[in-house]
């Protein structure tokens, strides 16, 4: 994947918009933090992934998950955005999505995903 791709997929929930985070470009939604990009590694910091699920995610696949010390504190993951497959990405977009975005969007995407499916 690439960055590009990144945005591509994150554009398709509501109010996600193309921003900066410590300098680096991210995606956010009403200022709070969706996803940034690492220029270090090239790799996506997925906030909102708690230390065993990031430590399972490593585990299982660490050829795309890992970490740092730095964020090893953190409730988050890395992920390198080059092995990265648009299948891996959405579902750690769209729970975050989901974390952070106003409810009534939320229950606006519920709603129209259920239009859409029935």
């Amino acid at each position: 994947m690439t960055w590009e791709d990144v945005v591509a997929l994150g554009r398709r929930l509501p109010e996600v918009e193309v921003a900066t985070s410590y300098g680096t470009p991210a995606l956010k939604v009403r200022r709070k933090l969706l996803t940034r990009l690492r220029r270090e590694d090239d790799s996506l910091v997925l906030p909102g992934v708690g230390a065993d699920e990031r430590d399972m995610l490593i585990e299982a696949d660490p050829r795309v998950f890992h970490t740092t010390p730095h964020y090893e504190g953190y409730s988050s993951v890395l992920a390198r955005l080059g092995p990265l497959a648009p299948a891996q990405l959405s579902p750690f977009l769209l729970r975050r999505w989901r974390a952070i975005a106003p409810r009534r969007y939320v229950a606006g995407f519920d709603a129209a995903g259920s239009r859409e499916g029935g």
